[in-house]
């Protein structure tokens, strides 16, 4: 094969893949709706059950579904029938996927899963088989062919298997109100998990290391605070304690330039800029770096932290390179 022929035989199978998708748009109907009710009124778990290349799918299908708030779990069609059919109790919701829907292992199961009472959602192309006759309800995941040019490799019906369990979690992830925060306690790891779990809060400088002087402060004194708090900031407080303004490293080089040496004499609130960034201590980490990549009027590197978003007592400072070491910037 030259390059050329490769590139279209590609081709032609990923038209094939999109093609077996793209036709089960005009096959959903009630059923699928059925499908999602008896999902969503699940009172055990789902149980994604199948063999060989569609067990494979399975597999997916159920960590699709467990990781967006419907508890799931694959059973291998061929250990069911030695054994690990005691995973399945009452109040289960049985998922089984076969393309032809006669594979023996998962029809043996069916007389023991009508006897526990569970129901039964078959996803199938053929709509003739003894599994989607035994089935409470059919899903039609029929492909007319195959990528595999032998027709033998399932392909294009694995991938239409897994879309339309694809759309099945989606839909009951919607359907349950399942937000960001639901999501972040499943994905605990890695930089998913600290975007979505790390809060303010959990990274700030707080107490003593917190960089603030009085509005009166003589700039001489407070460039030593700046100086030995290491985070090129200070926040300036009135007399009742609120953050009105910061000051800088550049805002030290613009007092320099206007005043010269006679900006150690001046006092903070003289050389601050007023009305600085802030935020709550509960926002999330991501949030926090949102709000200092806003260009308005410019980006920043640090942020004061508020007990509440209408609040002007800083309780702690956070600082871009606080949100590096966590893996959030």
């Amino acid at each position: 094969m030259n390059k050329t022929v490769i590139l279209q035989r590609a081709k032609e199978v990923l038209n094939i893949e999109a093609t077996g998708i793209v036709s089960l748009i005009d096959r959903l109907d009630d059923r699928f709706i059925q499908a999602v009710e008896l999902l969503y009124n699940c009172r055990g778990k789902v149980v994604v059950t199948g063999l060989g290349k569609s067990g494979l799918i399975c597999r997916k299908i159920a960590a699709t579904f467990s990781s967006m708030g419907t508890p799931s779990f694959f059973l291998h069609a061929g250990d069911a029938n030695h054994g690990d059919m005691g995973m399945i109790v009452e109040g289960d919701v049985v998922l089984a996927i076969s393309n032809s829907g006669e594979t023996e292992e998962i029809l043996t199961l069916i007389p023991i899963l009508k006897r526990i009472g569970v129901r039964l959602i078959a996803m199938t192309g053929n709509h003739d088989s003894t599994l989607s006759r035994a089935a409470d309800v059919v899903l039609d995941a029929g492909v007319t062919d195959e990528a595999c040019p032998l027709g033998l490799s399932p392909t294009a019906s694995t991938t239409a298997a897994l879309a339309l369990g694809d759309a099945l979690a989606v839909i009951l992830l919607e359907k349950k109100g399942f937000k960001e925060e639901d999501f972040a306690l499943r994905h605990p790891g890695g930089i998913l998990g600290r975007k979505l779990l790390l809060r303010v809060e959990d990274l700030m400088h707080r107490d003593a290391d917190v960089p603030l002087v009085d509005e009166e402060t003589l700039m001489k004194e407070a460039i030593l605070v700046i100086t030995s708090k290491r985070l090129g900031i200070t926040g300036v407080t009135d007399k009742r304690g609120d953050l009105i303004g910061v000051i800088t490293d550049g805002d030290l080089r613009r007092g320099l330039q206007a005043h010269g040496d006679r900006i150690l004499s001046k006092r903070a609130a003289e050389i601050m800029t007023l009305k600085p960034r802030s935020i709550e201590k509960d926002a999330l980490a991501s949030q926090a770096l949102a709000r200092m990549e806003e260009n308005v009027p410019r980006p920043i590197t640090s942020l004061f932290v508020v007990q509440k978003p209408a609040d002007r007592t800083p309780i702690g400072i956070l600082h871009i390179h606080d949100l590096l070491k966590a893996g959030i910037a």
